[in-house]
């Protein structure tokens, strides 16, 4: 398993943090995962490619 620290993330997704943090609260994103303290957080990239994965389906059965 690979993880994506937040930079890794934006540079994958090409969204911003506060999007991030939203659509996450929003239940419409991957869940973070809590690394040391708590401070330090990071995204399975499986769990993202996923994500971008359904993005990409959704937009091709709607033409």
């Amino acid at each position: 398993m690979k993880l994506l620290n937040k930079r890794q993330l934006r540079e994958k997704t090409s969204i911003s943090n506060q999007h991030l943090d939203r659509l996450e609260k929003e239940g419409k994103f991957p869940l973070r995962i809590k690394l040391t303290d708590g401070i330090r957080v990071a995204w399975l990239e499986s769990e993202v490619d996923d994500w971008i994965a359904e993005r990409v389906r959704l937009r091709d059965s709607q033409h």
